[in-house]
């Protein structure tokens, strides 16, 4: 037996502040799509933003059903557009902002499992990396430098 040991590294900015310009920006948008999703059983709110190489911004949101799991979180609804609108556009990077009406979340949130498996998608299919930065409400923002950082475990089309 062999142990293999897996990494990942984030870096964290305590404010917006620190943040590039276009970053601010990008995460501003998914601030403002995250005040637009619908999430009236989980009280979750979720918005993404996408900069694609076209210098295209698309957000998105999470919109529930009352028949779970048939809604949809914000990163995919985001990235699923961005490939019908702009199929052969890359993803640069993504912004993600989520908070609770139940209480307010403080702490960098990443995207959920299904998420990353679709956000991965992306990036093995354009070959290129795609920044994400993550945060609550309010606090501290990480950022991976590429989606694999957070999914280094990939299920892709090469084990089909």
């Amino acid at each position: 037996m062999k142990e293999v040991k897996i990494e990942s590294t984030l870096y964290l900015y305590d404010t917006l502040d620190e943040l590039p310009k276009d970053v601010v920006l990008l995460m501003n948008k998914a601030i403002e799509a995250r005040e637009r999703a619908y999430a009236p059983y989980s009280n979750f709110y979720v918005g993404a933003a996408l900069l694609l190489d076209n210098n295209k911004i698309i957000t998105g949101n999470n919109q529930e059903n009352a028949s779970y799991p048939s809604g949809l979180c914000a990163e995919r609804t985001a990235i699923f557009y961005a490939g019908s609108k702009y199929p052969n556009a890359k993803v640069i990077r993504m912004a993600i902002s989520a908070g609770s009406k139940n209480n307010q979340t403080t702490s960098p949130i990443p995207p959920c499992g299904s998420c990353r498996q679709a956000i991965s998608e992306y990036e093995i299919k354009q070959e290129t990396p795609i920044e994400i930065y993550f945060m609550g409400e309010v606090g501290k923002i990480a950022k991976s430098n590429s989606l694999a950082n957070l999914l280094p475990l990939v299920f892709d089309k090469k084990v089909l």
